[in-house]
């Protein structure tokens, strides 16, 4: 290596490294990305019931770009309201923020801004989980935040730019 980097290199785990998930009982030979197999994306598998578990020989939590794109799927169908039969499944139960796609000083200044309580030392997904779970409890009037939204887009200000005073 040059010492340049093309990107490609720091997306991706060790070159040997394979998927770590069992898809319908055959261990996935794709090569691993960067994603990781966190509790939330378990829980995501459970709930949508895809085929899917960690193998347990594996020495990783990387899982391949097939099967990331797989549950980001399964997360983002949603169901017609008409058709959820007698299941108590809602889609409040999915939030279509995903704060493991927000860079760690993003995380950490949320934690801030909130004062969230963690342990130190937390890596990226322990630490969006647990701001996953700090963010299901704010409470949100949707009809306010719609009205707000929208004459925000309309008077073209923002919130931020009048603390400030700037503008754009």
């Amino acid at each position: 290596m040059n010492g340049f980097s093309t990107g490609e290199e720091d997306s991706r785990g060790a070159p040997d490294q394979v998927c770590c998930l069992v898809d319908e009982n055959e261990r996935c030979q794709r090569p691993a990305g960067n994603a990781s197999y966190s509790k939330r994306i378990q829980k995501t598998v459970a709930q949508r019931r895809l085929r899917l578990h960690l193998d347990s020989m594996a020495r990783h939590i990387y899982i391949c770009d097939h099967h990331k794109n797989m549950i980001q799927c399964a997360r983002t169908k949603r169901r017609r309201k008409d058709s959820e039969d007698d299941s108590n499944e809602t889609d409040t139960d999915f939030p279509e923020v995903d704060l493991f796609q927000l860079q760690v000083n993003t995380l950490r200044r949320y934690k801030k801004h909130y004062k969230v309580a963690t342990r130190p030392g937390l890596n990226k997904a322990q630490l969006a989980d647990v701001l996953m779970k700090h963010f299901k409890t704010i409470p949100v009037i949707e009809k306010e935040a719609l009205t707000f939204f929208i004459y925000t887009v309309k008077s073209n200000s923002n919130k931020l730019e009048q603390r400030n005073g700037d503008s754009i």
